[in-house]
């Protein structure tokens, strides 16, 4: 019997836990798009002390597009491995996963869904949902920097996906670290998301 190869499990487990969270989502005439974690991400800002800005991002993203333009409806899911997180230095990194902040032995993923999408004219204006954090789930709108389709050459397929731009309040998910010493509750979040059209999902 062959065995599934690690990218065919990783791409099943996402789509298991996607629709078992609810997070799969039919738009009418919508094509469908699997998220490429190479060209899916989410990146933080979140200033330090009133000096500099810390950063840092989480990656190997996965999930699912919906895009309808005719009909200006969409729909995304998003899975966030938090384990995945990465500022570059390796103690900063083990402090952020640690119950001071993301908590990420008890809380190892987090995942957005989308409920509703604004157009300005034919072109992505923004995008509202529901971000699961900590546990806890908060609506989030992230704004639309730039979005656009295209026939890929290197995958033959259609490409669509853009970048996207929020500031949470941290305090709401429950991560309240520092706040009374000076560091910011907002965090700038920036999504980057690219998918590939998919004939068959299964």
């Amino acid at each position: 019997m062959m065995l599934p190869s690690i990218k065919q499990a990783n791409r099943a487990f996402a789509f298991a836990a996607i629709s078992a969270l609810g997070m799969m989502s039919t738009v009418g005439q919508a094509a469908t798009y699997e998220l490429d974690p190479k060209h899916t991400a989410v990146r933080f800002f979140v200033d330090h002390f009133g000096t500099s800005t810390n950063a840092g991002g989480f990656y190997n993203l996965s999930g699912i597009l919906e895009y309808a333009p005719k009909e200006q409806k969409g729909f995304i899911g998003i899975t966030i491995p938090m384990g995945s997180l990465s500022t570059g230095i390796k103690e900063f990194d083990g402090h952020l996963k640690s119950a001071d902040f993301f908590n990420v032995k008890e809380h190892p993923t987090a995942y957005f869904k989308s409920t509703d999408w604004q157009f300005d004219g034919n072109k992505v204006k923004s995008v509202t949902g529901d971000l699961t954090l900590l546990g806890q789930t908060h609506p989030v709108t992230l704004t639309a920097t730039k979005f656009n389709c295209y026939d890929n050459p290197l995958l033959n397929a259609e490409t669509c996906g853009g970048d996207f731009e929020t500031t949470i309040d941290r305090t709401k998910w429950g991560i309240n670290t520092y706040t009374d010493g000076g560091m910011m509750k907002n965090i700038k979040l920036v999504v980057q998301v690219e998918g590939s059209k998919k004939a068959d999902l299964k």
